[in-house]
């Protein structure tokens, strides 16, 4: 799998060099473009991760980019409000995660998020608490984390 990604890599320097184009957009383009040779070239390969996983990695980042965004426009517009619209609350969350890593990965992800904050973890390592800035609903707050970041996360992990 990292055999691909780094065949891959080489894909959009050649491409770029080949070019002249010292540009991001051209570098996507070719990585785009060796990507597509990369999965002809392997279509009756036995392990077909690599062509799975790298458009999953992506989607992740433009959600997770729009999840950022989206929580720095709210925290910022109520910075800027003199009204106060903060529901601080502490939710207690079930993970699917398993492994120390992807436990490490997910609380990272969340943490970073504006507005929440890892509080600790269980012993067992099977719950998260998680402190969040504007909880008007647990089980929603539970419900979009499950169905968006964990689930996302987990699919690019797994």
């Amino acid at each position: 799998m990292i055999k691909n990604f780094l065949m891959n890599l080489l894909l959009a320097a050649i491409w770029v060099a080949l070019t002249g184009s010292l540009y991001y957009t051209n570098f996507l383009f070719g990585f785009m473009l060796g990507f597509f040779v990369l999965w002809i070239m392997n279509r009756n390969e036995t392990d077909q991760r690599y062509f799975f996983r790298d458009p999953k990695i992506i989607s992740f980042a433009f959600y997770f980019l729009y999840e950022i965004i989206k929580a720095n426009v709210q925290v910022a517009f109520d910075v800027i409000t003199p009204k106060y619209f903060f529901k601080p609350g502490i939710v207690k969350y079930t993970m699917a995660a398993k492994t120390d890593f992807e436990i490490q990965l997910l609380s990272t992800m969340i943490s970073l998020t504006p507005g929440t904050l890892i509080v600790d973890i269980s012993d067992d390592k099977k719950t998260i608490y998680i402190h969040v800035m504007y909880l008007t609903d647990p089980e929603t707050f539970v419900r979009q984390t499950q169905t968006g970041l964990e689930r996302r996360l987990l699919a690019i992990l797994r």
